[in-house]
This record gives structure tokens, sequence and C-alpha cells, in this order.
């Protein structure tokens, strides 16, 4: 499964991130669309500029095609894909009206088109979103989305009676079941505080707490989706707000931290057992793309000014010495 956040920091830049759990890697490396990259579209969009964003983020390329996982582009706009396995209801067929975007080239079309989250809003009441796999070998994959920039975020599902699009107030998204519901689930656990509990009385005892933390007793702390939703919405709204970039990147990295899956504790039905494979982050502030992988310590960044943005094709990008 997974797990997305955004915030801003003291000056109001976005801080964009996420943690990807599964099985297994797919090979998966930094790669960046420079704008005037030909990338082959699903349908035909005759409005989709000839020029573009530049985009950067976590995704494999086949072919000509950038499959973004998650990716951040020039103007400060930030996209992840998140699993969504049993509530995602793509449409079979391309819409005769409107626009039409394979659910594969979503985030890409999104970072690629759009600068900010009230563009993505507004376009989107006239889109389809389409179960069209890339090809043979790479089947349709279920998911949900969260978009942000320095206004707020928005996730992105497809349901059985269409797209909704809902306002993410608490900027945190994971996996099933849907947003509505995770949202409303917070409420089970609007008496967990930061505060240490003050002293009770019991007939003549009196009961202090053993320290700090323990306001938060009955927090969750196991990996399923509307646990890590809770757990991430607590620390990311209770985060003091940083300034400076090595400030945010670790508010980030550590607030994801908090949901990290290790290896041994979440099997799947087929006996493998899911982990967080990397933890990435996206800097509107200074359009830097950092990312940090599961069995290495370190975060490695991934500057978009560093990238050769007259290239005409996507390109996997090293990362900064």
């Amino acid at each position: 499964m997974c797990t997305g956040i955004r915030f801003t920091d003291a000056d109001g830049a976005m801080y964009f991130g996420r943690n990807l759990d599964w099985t297994q890697g797919y090979g998966e490396r930094v790669v960046m669309t420079p704008p005037a990259a030909r990338v082959s579209a699903a349908f035909s969009r005759p409005d989709d500029a000839g020029r573009g964003h530049a985009v950067i983020g976590m995704g494999i390329l086949v072919g000509d095609l950038p499959l973004y996982f998650d990716c951040g582009n020039d103007a400060g706009l930030a996209v992840a894909g998140l699993n969504f396995p049993q509530s995602s209801h793509y449409a079979t067929e391309p819409s005769p009206d409107g626009v039409n975007v394979a659910a594969y080239e979503f985030p890409f079309w999104v970072a690629r088109n759009f600068s900010t989250v009230d563009g993505v809003r507004e376009a989107l009441r006239g889109v389809t979103i389409v179960a069209r796999p890339v090809n043979d070998q790479l089947p349709v994959a279920n998911l949900h989305w969260l978009i942000g920039d320095r206004t707020g975020s928005i996730v992105v599902e497809c349901l059985e009676d269409g797209v909704h699009v809902y306002e993410n107030d608490v900027d945190v998204l994971t996996n099933e079941p849907t947003f509505e519901w995770q949202r409303v689930n917070l409420r089970n656990y609007l008496t967990a505080t930061e505060s240490e509990p003050a002293p009770a009385a019991w007939g003549e005892a009196t009961l202090a707490p053993f320290g700090s933390g323990m306001g938060l007793q009955g927090m969750p702390g196991d990996y399923s989706g509307p646990a890590r939703f809770v757990k991430a919405a607590f620390v990311n709204t209770h985060y003091p707000v940083q300034r400076g970039e090595r400030e945010n990147v670790t508010r980030l990295f550590r607030t994801l931290g908090s949901v990290f899956v290790p290896d041994g504790c979440a099997r799947m039905g087929d006996g493998a057992f899911e982990r967080t494979l990397y933890t990435s982050c996206f800097s509107a502030s200074s359009l830097t793309y950092y990312h940090a992988a599961y069995d290495d310590l370190s975060v490695r960044a991934y500057p978009l000014a560093s990238c050769d943005q007259s290239a005409t094709e996507p390109v996997i990008v090293p990362a900064a010495a």
C-alpha cells in the first residue's frame, strides 16, 4: 500500500511526498521529462500543448512513455498515485465527449499540462479516466491520486458513479476505503492529543501519567490503510511549521517515517511481505526531487535545474553529487 502527504513551510512553499509500499520494485528510477519531449498519448487530445511543464519524479520508461508513480513540475504542482484496488472503477471505454486520459498516463498528464490545483480541479469536470493498459505486459493498476500545490490538495477517485474530486483539508492519502470514509473516520480520534494528560483522581488514589506521549493512547499502530491515514494525518497536522529546505525535507521524511512499513509485518495473500520500498519528497521551493530507498539510509537529491531541459525525450536522472 502507500501513504502520501503535503504541507507548506513558514514561507508558504509546498513539500509533497509519499511512501511506496509494495512487495517488489519495477526497476523504477528518477525520470525527468523536458518541456519539448515528444510523448505518445493514449487518446487524441488536440488541446494538449506541444510543449508543457518539465516534470521530474519516480517511474519507469516504456519506450517514450514516462510512467510516473509520483512527480512534480516546474510550476510547483505535484501528484502521486496510490493503490486503490477494491473501490476503483475506471471507464471501460473512452467517452465521445470531453477529454479521455488513460489511468497509466494520468500523473504525467496532470503534471505536464497544469500549473495549479485550481486548474486541475476545473479540467476534471470534463475528463474520463479510462482503463486502458500500457501493453500486454503491464495491466491496468487500480489507483487514486493525491494532487497538491502551495494552496492545498485534492484527491481524485474513480468510483462506480464516476470521477470524484475531494478537497483534502488534512493533506493525507493512503489506500482503501474511499477518501470520504477515511476523512469521517478521523472523528473517532478527535480526543487524541500531543499533550500529557492531567492526573486523575480515582477515589483516594491519584493517577499520574507515566510521561509524555500518553495523550495518544488509542492511536492505531498497524499498517492498514485506515491506521496509516489516522497516524499520518495527526503527525502531518501537528508537526511544527519549519523554515528552510533541509528542515522541511527532514519534516517530510520523519512524518512519513511514522507510517513506514518494515519487512516481515504486512504479509499479502500470496505470502509475500509488503515494505516501504522508497520514500520521496518534492520541494516546490527548490524544484528538487528527493528519494530514499528501503535498504539505503541516504536521502539523495535530484534538482530539476541540473537536468537538460533542451532534451527531446524523457531521461533517467542521476543523483546530485
